[in-house]
């Protein structure tokens, strides 16, 4: 029991910093028809009443595909597509009104059993809609004539905002209004993209079938930028012209483009996906960032603490040799670090022999976490860049234990007598190192 206890308050203490930094901020959530006929919804939007609760601003685009093509397969109607978009004729755009109305009532009953049946018990969530999105016919093109689809000529974000500012999480239907009265079927992905750009969000987030987006091993991607991720969907578009991983990270890329700094893509089928991406520091799905939360930077006093952490347990093991507080303190300005959402999860140090035009390399540690992944390259790229600024020629380590991994990267072995004159009457023949050099510049 103790433990268990234990294990909850190390995971509220790790999700501080975030509950601070999302405080008072702006997501656009998504969320499509498959997700809300999912029996994991209404753990979905316990979640959505807790980040409420927690001064998250939401908003909530809804979309119904799967419902309107049962709506008219009971009728024996057969809706056509082009480009993805449903031509709505009269008959599907009374299903349209009929299925949009079942759903929002259906949602803000959902809310109100979530909090109910959920930690937020006796909370009080507003859930609020309307006429937010102004619209116009698409019209015909090529031909073809698309009805009641339409295009978003604006998104009323002020009427959003105060909404907002009252406490309410605004729903959005993909649905828009003419000055004529008239209603519109819209694409759940724009609408949802036109609401995060309008309100300048902070985020979007996208719920789809799978933890994110999947390379071409069926593994998620954790974090990409906006050109990687259009890549991604070119590829993708290929063979999945229309899954919710397509449609949602199309708004992704787009909002990223538009000034949305970052964008989510998570799962809804699994349990508290939503907050374990917003509130872990490697979340679970896919984050595409304008730029990336992962940083190779020069080291300055505040990241001692962080340093220690990191190489002290490698100092205990006899693999790295002790460095004290003081020690770091004073050569802080020849470190530098890999730092991931405020956490040091790699550091390497570059002490320069200029009269020798060699350069040592030190310290090169990941956090065990990370050391599958390519931190430690960076930190070498990172560290061979300084050097050759410097007018060096050469990089030397000393190592007990890496050999072959210094070796993978271009590091030849070599002896006491090749390092400079200063270095040589520093070297512990009890601690016994290897010695490697690689050369850097010609």
């Amino acid at each position: 029991m103790a433990q268990d206890t234990d294990v909850i308050v190390s995971s509220f203490r790790q999700s501080a910093p975030y509950i601070n930094a999302h405080r008072n901020k702006t997501f656009v959530l998504m969320v499509g028809g498959e997700a809300l006929e999912h029996e994991n919804f209404p753990e979905i939007v316990s979640d959505i009443a807790l980040l409420n609760s927690l001064g998250v601003k939401l908003v909530l685009v809804f979309g119904f595909r799967p419902q309107i093509d049962a709506a008219l397969e009971t009728q024996h109607v057969q809706s056509r597509f082009i480009d993805n978009l449903r031509i709505t004729d009269d008959v599907a755009l009374t299903a349209v009104k009929q299925v949009v109305g079942k759903l929002l009532i259906d949602i803000q009953a959902t809310f109100s059993m979530g909090v109910v049946n959920s930690p937020m018990q006796g909370a009080r969530i507003n859930v609020m809609s309307g006429n937010f999105v102004v619209a116009q016919p698409i019209g015909v093109k090529e031909g073809v004539d698309f009805c009641h689809t339409g295009n978003i000529r604006r998104v009323d974000t002020e009427s959003i905002r105060w909404q907002l500012s009252q406490g309410a999480i605004v729903v959005v239907p993909p649905i828009g209004y003419s000055v004529t009265g008239e209603a519109f079927n819209l694409s759940a992905e724009e609408v949802a993209t036109q609401v995060a750009i309008g309100l300048q969000a902070d985020k979007i987030i996208g719920f789809c079938s799978n933890q994110g987006v999947l390379d071409d091993k069926d593994r998620v991607i954790n974090e990409m930028l906006p050109s990687e991720a259009e890549a991604r969907l070119q590829s993708l578009q290929v063979s999945e012209t229309d899954t919710g991983t397509v449609r949602y990270l199309r708004a992704a890329v787009a909002s990223c483009y538009a000034g949305v700094k970052r964008s989510h893509l998570v799962s809804y089928q699994e349990s508290g996906a939503l907050l374990k991406e917003l509130f872990t520091r490697d979340g679970v799905g896919t984050q595409i960032v304008t730029e990336s939360y992962e940083k190779v930077r020069n080291a300055n006093i505040d990241d001692i603490g962080g340093i220690l952490e990191l190489i002290q347990p490698l100092e205990e093991r006899g693999i790295l040799v002790k460095r004290s507080r003081e020690l770091l303190e004073s050569e802080i300005e020849r470190f530098t670090i890999v730092e991931r959402d405020g956490m040091v999860i790699g550091c390497a140090a570059l002490y320069p022999f200029v009269e020798d035009s060699m350069a040592e390399l030190a310290c090169v540690v990941s956090h065990p976490k990370y050391r599958r992944s390519s931190r430690g390259d960076s930190l070498v790229r990172h560290i061979e860049a300084q050097a050759i600024k410097l007018g060096l020629t050469k990089l030397f380590v000393l190592t007990t234990q890496s050999i072959h991994w210094f070796r993978e990267r271009g590091f030849m072995p070599a002896d006491v007598n090749d390092l400079p004159n200063k270095k040589k009457s520093m070297y512990n023949f009890q601690r016994n190192s290897k010695i490697l050099i690689k050369q850097i510049r010609s």
